[in-house]
């Protein structure tokens, strides 16, 4: 695979040994998970348990129910029979609502384009000083001590005065996980929290989130895709399959089997097929990018040709989804430079439909 690379490192993680306690935080006892205007359960005879001291990582593939068990353990689903479901954690004292204690960033809310009429072509050219939502507005009426710490933590707090609806993808995750811990939740639930972080900002995310888990009371479970980093600080391992929980266990024995896994998934590999003399299907040469006189790209020279798999590497706000949009044919600048896809230039004819007929965009701003 060819890499656009700015910078990446990895560094291994060790797991810790598994923590017990007799506080239970939540509990289903064989309940019946039933999402709203779904006739059928989306899980059936739900059992799991989750104590303080304990922190979750809910893996599993594509549509196997990780998004839902995570909402389901925030109480956004129906459960029958009703005391099949329990939350314990629950102190009537502060707040009846399940809500008000355990805390879910779901990231469905598509980045800034929730808080206003965007397109997402939008990013790439909206400016409105009088009705611009900052950092600060979206993070909401704290104590500016407790925001300046926060986001300093996260490292978004030289971003506060920037306009929401500029941040990349990652840096409006970081801002919405900010906004959570603000809100001091007795449980944290992420779903997906690592889509869309450079590699740094993962790491720096999971030793974050490693503090809060061991140096606080506060629970946190994480819903994480197959090729997620693994949290050195996580107890627990639910394993889902087809809305069912698969297995359930220590990291030490899930990540030794992913282990073999991968092991089995190299000896199949095939070698790699010379494309050097395929035809180009882009070609950047010399591209630019700027907002208000600030550099954004600036001397991009890049040629993919048929058949070639590239991954572009770099930390949030580098530039990444900035210069995909070129390829899609959303960006405006695109006819100010010298771009050529599929063969023909940017700008002599085409239109924006012709070269989406023909490009796949899977992005978590639409996804």
């Amino acid at each position: 695979m060819n890499r656009l690379l700015f910078r990446n490192t990895v560094k291994h993680r060790h797991c810790p040994k598994r923590l017990y306690s007799s506080k239970t935080l939540v509990q289903f006892e064989n309940a019946q998970v039933y999402r709203s205007g779904i006739s059928e359960p989306v899980f059936k005879q739900l059992n799991l348990t989750i104590k303080d001291n304990q922190h979750y990582v809910i893996v599993g593939p594509m549509s196997a129910g990780k998004t839902t068990l995570a909402e389901t353990i925030a109480g956004r689903h129906t459960i029958q029979p009703v005391s099949a479901g329990k939350w314990p954690m629950i102190d009537p004292s502060i707040s009846p609502y399940i809500s008000d204690h355990i805390h879910l960033v779901d990231f469905k809310e598509n980045g800034a384009f929730s808080y206003g009429n965007h397109y997402y072509q939008e990013r790439f050219n909206f400016s409105d000083p009088d009705n611009d939502l900052t950092l600060q507005d979206y993070l909401g009426d704290f104590p500016i001590d407790r925001i300046h710490q926060v986001t300093e933590q996260l490292d978004i707090r030289h971003l506060l005065s920037l306009s929401f609806v500029k941040l990349s993808n990652g840096q409006t995750r970081r801002a919405r996980i900010t906004r959570a811990l603000l809100k001091n939740p007795s449980m944290l639930v992420l779903d997906e929290p690592l889509m869309g972080l450079d590699v740094e900002h993962r790491h720096h995310l999971l030793d974050v989130l490693g503090q809060l888990a061991t140096k606080s009371s506060v629970s946190v479970v994480l819903a994480l895709r197959p090729q997620d980093e693994f949290p050195n600080w996580a107890t627990d391992v639910i394993e889902l399959k087809d809305m069912t929980i698969h297995s359930q266990g220590s990291p030490q024995h899930y990540l030794e089997h992913q282990r073999q896994l991968e092991q089995q998934k190299q000896a199949r590999r095939q070698p790699e097929i010379d494309t050097s003399q395929n035809k180009p299907i882009v070609e950047m040469k010399d591209v630019k990018v700027i907002y208000n006189g600030k550099p954004i790209l600036q001397d991009i020279n890049w040629t993919v040709r048929q058949g070639e798999r590239w991954a572009l590497l770099g930390p949030n706000g580098s530039g990444k989804t900035t210069l995909l949009s070129f390829l899609s044919g959303d960006h405006p600048q695109a006819y100010a430079n010298d771009l050529s896809l599929f063969g023909r230039r940017r700008g002599t004819g085409e239109s924006i439909w012709e070269i989406k007929q023909r490009v796949g965009l899977v992005s978590p701003e639409i996804h």
